[in-house]
């Protein structure tokens, strides 16, 4: 419980500190630097994921002559 009760301050004050630091002219050039980077890493992770997918549909339909879903039978 003294953990958990840690972690909450911890995180409350982390909270006042960045939002402090928020405030000032170099605080703001830091977290639009956070934020591009964030950006770029959710960009990265999306493209990974939609280029993915296209590989897996693409062998699915491949293989789709041969594929039998469940429930359903093969003629």
């Amino acid at each position: 419980m003294k953990n958990a009760l840690l972690l909450v301050v911890g995180v409350g004050i982390g909270f006042v500190a960045a939002h402090r630091v928020s405030r000032t002219p170099t605080g703001q050039q830091f977290f639009a630097a956070v934020n591009d980077r964030a950006d770029g890493l959710k960009a990265a992770v999306v493209d990974g994921y939609r280029e993915r997918e296209a590989r897996l549909r693409a062998a699915i339909s491949r293989d789709d002559d041969g594929f039998s879903a469940p429930g359903r039978h093969a003629d």
